[in-house]
């Protein structure tokens, strides 16, 4: 078994414009801009054996705010420029309750599954609430970036930290080497 690196995408991997402390995801693939330090916490963390899998909520497809195709463009992007593992997309809005939604583990999951990972050897980053809850329900540990959103914060976290670069740190510090391949 190996052990992952969950992503959320927007506000982790990628810069979320946020609107009246919201967050929001970029529209289309020419709104995407990978938010600074992202690629040497990615590298580090692929060095020392991490599978990097993307676990996103995209619900303004179900809602009729975003095509599927740009959401597809993105993450080949981020595929490509990354050099991510995988990438599991929730297109569900909160009314389809289904199980890949987040706070859900259900992306999780199938990834565990699909890629043979051991959850509980594992970590999640996120900077929305769900993000935790899923992480918390998969049994990995959760790092919470905490930009100061108008929302509900995580009832509790692992960590709370100011970037992706900030928790790659954490997770090599803190981890032992069994699972580098």
């Amino acid at each position: 078994m190996r052990a992952a690196v969950f992503l959320d995408r927007d506000g982790v991997v990628n810069r979320s414009p946020v609107r009246n402390g919201v967050p929001h995801p970029p529209a289309a693939l020419q709104e995407l801009e990978i938010l600074p330090d992202v690629p040497e916490a990615l590298t580090a963390l692929r060095e020392h054996g991490y599978l990097l899998v993307v676990v996103t909520n995209q619900p303004d497809v179900a809602r009729g705010n975003a095509r599927e195709q740009d959401v597809q463009d993105i993450h080949a992007r981020l595929r490509s420029t990354l050099k991510l593992d995988a990438v599991f997309t929730c297109f569900h809005g909160d009314a389809d309750n289904c199980d890949c939604r987040k706070p859900k583990p259900g992306l999780l999951l199938q990834a565990a599954r699909e890629f043979d990972i051991d959850l509980a050897a594992s970590f999640i980053v996120g900077d929305r609430w769900k993000d935790i809850e899923a992480g918390q329900r998969a049994a990995c540990k959760t790092f919470f970036i905490d930009y100061g959103y108008r929302e509900p914060q995580p009832s509790a976290c692992d960590y709370r930290v100011g970037s992706l670069l900030e928790a790659a740190r954490i997770i090599l510090r803190t981890q032992s080497s069994k699972f580098v391949p």
